[in-house]
Parts: C-alpha cells; structure tokens; sequence
C-alpha cells in the first residue's frame, strides 16, 4: 500500500472493468468484486489486487490473501482459494497498468513561479507549471501542458515538448526534446562533448557544434549526463529509457527502446540500436556498434560491435557462452592449483 502523504489514490473499482482496462480476463463469477488498492504477494488482502510472475515465489503465492491475482493461464490454477485469478499473457505488465489507475499522476496545476526568469521570446504552451527559480533562455519552447522543476536551467534556443515532466535541478542546452519525455532531478543534457587534440603545448579543445535531440517516450533517470555532438548531433530515440548516473558522450546514436541500466558509459561516435538492453556498469568504447536486439551483461566492457541479436559479457566483451566457459575454466583451474598447493 502506497503512503497516503506522498500518493493520491483513486477508486475501489469493479473486478469486470479493472480487467477491461488492464486487458486481463475475469471469471464472471466474480466480475462484481471490489478492489481498492494494489500489493504486493505477500501483503495483499481480500480488497487488493497483486500479481505472480516469478516462479520462486511458488510459496508466498500459497499463503497469498489477495482478493485478485494477475497471472499467466499456465499458473492461474496455482492460486489459493478465495483468490480470483486475472488471466493475462504479462502479469508484470498489467499490474503496472492496474497501479497507474490506482494511483494517476497529478500534475501540478498551470503556474509560473514569480521567481522564474524567463526570456520575452520564449514561447510557453498552455496549462506550462514553471517552477521556483527556473531560467529560460532567449527563443526557448515549452509545449503544452510540460512541467519544468524548481531551479532548471533551458538555454537558449533549445525546444521541449507537448507534456513533459522536467525535474528540479535539470540544465538543458543546445536540446531539442519530443513529447512525454520525463527527465529526473539533476540531469545535464547538452554541455560540451569530450573533444581535445592533443599537442606538444597541451590539449586544444574542439568546438562541439552539435545538438542534442531526445525523441518521444523517453525517461531519463537522475543524474545523467547526455553530451552535445561534436558536428554530428548526440541521438536517444523514442521510448529509450536511460537509468540514474549514465553518461552519453558526444555525437552518439541510441536506437528506440532501449533500455540502459544505472552506471553505464557510452562512449562518443557509438551506435546503439533499438531494443538494446544494456547492464549496469557497462562500459561502451568509443565508435563501437551494438546491433538491434542485442544484450550487454552488466560490468562488462565492450570494445568491438556486437552483432544483432546476440548477449555479451565480460572484459573485454565476448558471446555469453564463450565468457560463461572461459569462467568456469578459470574457476576450476584455480581450484586444481588451490589443491595442488595444500
């Protein structure tokens, strides 16, 4: 059960209707039920609705007091009497539908901080919240219905669309960004790419004369940095999700749905492309290729491109059997020497 201080709850709701929204099956037995609120297995009560997607949690499901359960149709008939089952092909994924109902966000109502500093040219859309002590830049779009945070910066120029959620603390600059784009507290998008030319009397930097372009549906968690291209512009495409503390180098290409996991680096001039999953800690080298589809295991290093399709790991980054055998061959040779010592 979520804390009433920070969420807002919205229902109970009837079993037959939560299940048309969420695009589960209901038995019609039980399409008059009520559900007030969504938890987790092992807390949920007769009025909550959870869900089952990991076979470990076998034993919690047994003991569950749940009034309704998602569930795929090959575990529906594992569900404690007295629990309704809530047949869908993702359990996961209509529990999240299920919890956005519950608990809708709120957007804050339309206003403008009297301590913002806004330029005359920039255009705002209707129903625009700016918040406390923001700054906007000369020329600067803001779509409508966005919500930019306390203590943003946008510079000049730069465009941001239709219903966007720009957290406090967040620098925009040479940005160009789609709609329904969320963007968490203390991100930096669009600050100087890495680029020097090194030389007898030091490093002379390169002018970064690229942009930043965010396309639609993306997420991009706090305290990443995404930089400007070089001359090329740096891409995240649409609906890519980007965890908390990743860097993105300059003139770099995120392909569509990706999924990038917290720590990770991207190196400037790499190609990434859509539904690539990328691990935690992941290092990408500099004009590297990650094929459609692909995988990177989390603490790997990647310095050469990964076909379509296929998982790597390790350091250097190699195929996941090739690194899973070269491990277990290691692992057993140290424990031949480790035995040949004593």
């Amino acid at each position: 059960m979520a804390d009433l201080r920070f969420f807002t709850r919205a229902g109970p709701f009837r079993l037959a209707k939560l299940a048309k929204e969420i695009g589960a099956e209901a038995p019609a037995a039980s399409s008059d039920l009520m559900l007030a609120d969504v938890a987790s297995l092992d807390s949920a009560g007769p009025s909550e609705l959870t869900f089952f997607a990991d076979k470990r949690l076998r034993n919690v499901l047994a003991k569950s007091r749940a009034g309704a359960c998602l569930v795929s149709p090959a575990d529906a008939a594992q569900l404690p009497r007295g629990t309704v089952a809530l047949v869908t092909a993702s359990p996961a994924r209509s529990f999240a539908l299920a919890s956005a109902l519950f608990y809708p966000e709120t957007p804050p109502p339309a206003a403008i901080a009297p301590s913002a500093v806004i330029d005359e040219t920039a255009k705002l859309g209707e129903r625009v919240h700016i918040g406390p002590h923001v700054v906007i830049g000369a020329g600067v779009e803001i779509g409508k219905g966005s919500v930019i945070g306390a203590g943003t910066v946008i510079g000049r120029g730069s465009a941001i669309g239709a219903d966007c959620r720009i957290g406090p603390n967040v620098t925009i600059a040479f940005g160009l960004i789609g709609d329904r784009v969320i963007i968490h507290p203390g991100v930096c998008i669009g600050q100087d790419g890495f680029g020097f030319v090194p030389g007898p009397g030091g490093h002379l930097k390169i002018p970064q004369l690229g942009r930043v372009i965010i396309q639609d549906n993306v997420e991009i968690g706090a305290g990443s940095t995404i930089d400007r291209g070089a001359g090329a512009d740096t891409v995240i495409g649409q609906g890519t999700k980007i965890d908390n503390l990743v860097q993105i180098g300059h003139n770099v290409r995120i392909g569509r749905h990706c999924v990038i996991a917290g720590q990770a680096g991207v190196s400037g001039s790499t190609e990434v492309g859509d539904f690539v999953a990328v691990g935690g800690n992941v290092g990408l080298s500099d004009h590297v290729k990650v094929g459609h589809g692909a995988r990177v295991a989390g603490m790997s290093g990647v310095m050469r491109d990964i076909p379509p399709g296929e998982t790597h790991g390790g350091v250097p980054a190699r195929p996941m059997r090739e690194y899973m055998r070269e491990t277990a061959l290691l692992s057993r040779l140290a424990k031949q020497k480790k035995a040949k010592d004593d």
